[in-house]
């Protein structure tokens, strides 16, 4: 017996937001989760590798929608996925939801010259560019180890505020994106309200029971700080988005969630309560 849903790629589908996409679309289509690993760690899995052509006529096989998490550090991905989405809609792919940032236009170079381009490459087609996530403060990310080790966020950013977003959102955004009605534009998706990490630390601290502390620096100290984890480049790189959040670029709350997926965004204190246990609450 053959299925009549849709079949849906979704790539990184292994890490945080591709996981939370497999749970929401098993509901509404037929998924293929692809990553590098995927082969082996998903159900129903096949391995995808930017770079490596022959892993994409697999993946690709009887998709109609496809969800893109561009390769990590590559400079300049629009050529590996300009490529990868021209053979996808020769192959009858007809709808490509592309993985942004709040952070990239489509005046920007590399991913942003994506962006500007997926309209002429797909017949139907979205860009999703999340705010900063909610998860930053947990698991491996450079704010979690110092939350973690010193209850202590130590950013660059000043007064500035960030829409931060529950990674749970994007992905209901993401499945509306991609088995919904066509959308065909950019989509911002933040969380309900703008926060300065005084206040992220406030929130911590009152639903954790710890005393957590913001500990502002600038931004050449943010970045020598993080150039052992992540190399000169990308630390300064890093430490440059915070100053820019202290300039007040990318302060501004969207209601996306609730247009897009139909619910209200989870607020910061949501997350916290929701995982008191990994942020150590003491109550």
């Amino acid at each position: 017996m053959t299925s009549d849903r849709e079949r849906v790629l979704v790539t990184g589908a292994t890490g945080t937001t591709g996981r939370l996409l497999l749970r929401g679309l098993a509901l509404h289509a037929d998924v293929v989760p692809a990553s590098r690993t995927a082969d082996r760690s998903v159900p129903s899995g096949v391995r995808f590798v930017w770079g490596e052509p022959q892993t994409y006529v697999q993946a690709l096989a009887g998709v109609s929608a496809v969800y893109l998490v561009p390769p990590t550090g590559v400079p300049d991905p629009a050529g590996l996925i300009t490529e990868f989405v021209r053979l996808a809609t020769d192959r009858g792919v007809r709808r490509v939801v592309l993985h942004g940032a709040q952070s990239i236009s489509s005046s920007d170079p590399g991913l942003g010259a994506v962006q500007r381009a997926l309209p002429s490459l797909a017949p139907e087609w979205a860009v999703l560019r999340p705010s900063w996530f909610m998860q930053n403060l947990v698991g491996d990310h450079h704010l979690a180890r110092t939350l973690r080790e010193e209850s202590v966020l130590r950013t660059a950013t000043a007064k500035g505020r960030v829409a931060f977003v529950d990674v749970e959102d994007l992905a209901a955004v993401g499945v509306a994106a991609l088995v919904g009605g066509r959308l065909d534009r950019e989509v911002v998706v933040t969380g309900p309200e703008a926060l300065g990490y005084d206040e992220v630390a406030a929130v911590l601290s009152s639903e954790t029971g710890r005393k957590v502390r913001h500990v502002s620096v600038d931004e050449d100290s943010l970045a020598a700080s993080l150039a052992p984890a992540f190399g000169p480049a990308f630390g300064r790189l890093l430490a440059g988005m915070d100053t820019r959040i202290g300039a007040g670029e990318w302060n501004d709350p969207t209601d996306e969630v609730l247009r897009v997926a139909g619910r209200p965004p989870a607020t910061l204190r949501d997350f916290v309560r929701r995982h008191a246990s990994e942020l150590g609450a003491s109550r």
